[in-house]
């Protein structure tokens, strides 16, 4: 991992490359969209929240290197069309896809499994699991199309060893994990496709601010901090490394 956070990232390391960046209005998925687009990818911005891509949008804009584009699409109650149409307007508007980082997440709090309800898991398990699934399948064509095409996924310490509280949240990252070392498998014998996970770990982000709301956000390490090991992952320089799964 210290390899990882003191990788330098040549400048032009995305240049003329197309992300989808989920989860880009805020947190680490505002921090990988802003460094992305510093290193020459264009970025396609999702959320739920317009305002918060739209000042996204405009902070790109100040970079000037590339160009960013929004989507909002509410994941909890998207369904596979909605995928597809996603996949389909990138198609039409950018003619290719080549990296995808699954950062949106959804954690309401934290509660014992016997107070936690089928639907609080049912969304729990559709944003944190089934949606980057969904996602990662509609715009496979277009990442088989690219020259070198990567897949983060966002999971949790607490899906990697999961523990008392976080319940149907832990289950779905704990989910994304094997989803990531199936996929991996399958694509074992396509060189320019590669899926891998990040697991932040303890970092000033909006979900820490509802499960620890107590920490002094100003100790913590900041959404920046990480952005080398998203960019050597999303980069070529990663590109025989897939499966794997990155604690931060």
């Amino acid at each position: 991992m210290n390899k990882l956070e003191n990788y330098s990232a040549p400048k032009d390391l995305l240049k003329d490359r197309v992300i989808l960046v989920t989860g880009a209005g805020q947190g680490l998925g505002r921090a990988a969209a802003l460094s992305y687009s510093n290193h020459g990818a264009t970025v396609i911005l999702h959320g739920r929240k317009v305002k918060k891509l739209e000042s996204v949008y405009d902070e790109i804009e100040t970079i000037g290197k590339a160009q960013a584009l929004i989507y909002p699409l509410d994941l909890e109650r998207a369904e596979e069309k909605d995928f597809f149409a996603l996949s389909h307007a990138v198609a039409q508007q950018l003619g290719r896809l080549d990296g995808i980082l699954h950062n949106a997440t959804y954690l309401p709090g934290l509660s014992p499994l016997e107070h936690q309800t089928i639907e609080q898991w049912r969304a729990l398990l559709q944003v944190n699991l089934i949606a980057p699934f969904a996602l990662t399948k509609a715009c496979l064509p277009l990442l088989k199309a690219s020259p070198d095409a990567s897949i983060i996924m966002t999971s949790s310490t607490h899906g990697h060893n999961p523990s008392a509280y976080w319940g149907g949240f832990a289950v779905a990252k704990a989910g994304l994990e094997a989803l990531v070392k199936i996929q991996a498998d399958e694509w074992g014998q396509i060189p320019n496709l590669r899926i891998n996970t990040v697991i932040p770990g303890l970092v000033n982000s909006p979900q820490r601010v509802i499960t620890h709301p107590g920490e002094i956000k100003q100790k913590m390490r900041q959404p920046d901090e990480l952005m080398s090991v998203y960019l050597y992952l999303m980069g070529l320089d990663s590109r025989e490394i897939s499966g794997q799964t990155i604690l931060c």
